[in-house]
């Protein structure tokens, strides 16, 4: 497999978070992450359990503090439902089949609907990708930023109040005093991407999970708001997961990268290792398919095929159907997830060493 080279790594290198709460950075300094998910998996099962859809498959991924992950992948790769998956909020038809979630040394899965109701939201928050959907139309956006506080502290309302003003003002509100006061839709796009940004960080959490923040924005304010949230971690010192379609976007916010197809993480690592080596075929077309400012292509070259159905997932590798490098290896036997090295790992047979000469291409090795 060839190793392009992507310059698309942000210049300025894994952010710092300087002038962070010390306290709250214990966790980068010891050798445990904040989260660690272990061969997780998140299933959706039929009424009369005959359809199985494997959403989540099989994943290990690890955030340490005060730093940002990117998770990228077409759409219906299982990134939402990842996110879901942590903070046990899945629709009634999902269900954990396996593999633990430690945060901050607790595995998640075995906790409780109460003990969740206590970590979603105060250790651990989200951002929704529509405003619209997530924001109630009917209650002032004061008291949908004090409502998290009042719940998870037990503050008197006036204190909430307060805050929420002061969240507003955090975010880069104009007049938070009197837009406290009003409804979401005074609000403009960009604005109302801002409040929920504020309800996630609200009660100062250890851990904020973005799910395509930026969809609906134009490009101005969508640099506006990454700049903002670039702030904000380096001010709170919060881990970052940051799941988009966007891989510019990931070259400017994440230090580490997991890619996710069909369920599963295929490839992960450092940014820069990642968009300079890639070692999966799907993660190559990924960055292959970006546009670049001075290319002389005249066209951008697509993914050929469409993502498999999850629930009748193909034998062997998911992309092996996609894929112009598979063999015959690769339609019958899934690859396991191979260490790289610095960091590096993925799913493919053309990355594991028992593979060369075992019926490869011409050419590959």
């Amino acid at each position: 497999m060839s190793n392009s080279i992507h310059n698309f790594a942000n210049s300025e290198g894994p952010r710092p978070v300087a002038g962070a709460d010390p306290t709250r950075l214990a966790g980068a300094i010891s050798n445990r992450p904040l989260l660690e998910l272990r061969n997780l998996s998140t299933h959706y099962v039929s009424s009369q359990g005959r359809r199985v859809v494997r959403a989540v498959d099989d994943v290990t991924l690890a955030i340490n503090a005060g730093e940002t992950l990117g998770i990228v992948g077409e759409s219906g790769s299982g990134k939402s439902t990842l996110a879901l998956t942590i903070l046990r909020v899945l629709p009634p038809a999902a269900q954990i089949v396996g593999g633990q979630m430690m945060f901050e040394g607790e595995d998640l899965v075995l906790k409780s609907d109460a003990e969740m109701r206590r970590v979603r939201g105060k250790r651990i928050a989200m951002i929704l990708q529509d405003p619209m959907a997530s924001l109630n139309p009917l209650f002032t956006v004061g008291d949908q930023i004090a409502e998290p506080i009042r719940v998870h502290e037990d503050v008197p309302r006036a204190t909430a109040w307060r805050r929420a003003i002061a969240l507003l003002k955090a975010v880069r509100i104009a007049s938070p005093e009197t837009r406290v006061r009003q409804h979401p839709h005074e609000m403009s796009g960009g604005m109302r991407q801002r409040i929920v940004g504020a309800i996630g960080m609200a009660c100062e959490p250890r851990l904020l999970i973005a799910d395509e923040p930026t969809t609906s924005l134009d490009l101005t304010i969508q640099a506006q708001y990454l700049n903002l949230l670039r702030e904000l971690q380096r001010e709170h010192g919060l881990a970052l997961i940051f799941i988009t379609h966007n891989l510019g976007i990931v070259a400017k916010m994440c230090d580490q990268l997991a890619v996710m197809y069909a369920g599963r993480v295929v490839e992960s690592g450092p940014v820069s290792r990642i968009f300079n080596a890639p070692a999966h075929p799907y993660t190559e077309a990924l960055l292959n398919s970006i546009p670049r400012m001075g290319s002389n292509r005249e066209r951008l070259r697509a993914i050929e095929g469409q993502p498999p159905n999850l629930a009748s997932l193909p034998p062997g590798c998911a992309f092996a159907p996609r894929c112009p490098l598979a063999f015959e290896r690769c339609r019958v036997e899934a690859p396991p997830a191979v260490d790289l090295g610095a960091g590096q790992t993925a799913r493919c047979w053309l990355t594991v060493p028992a593979a060369a000469g075992a019926g490869l291409p011409a050419g590959v090795v």
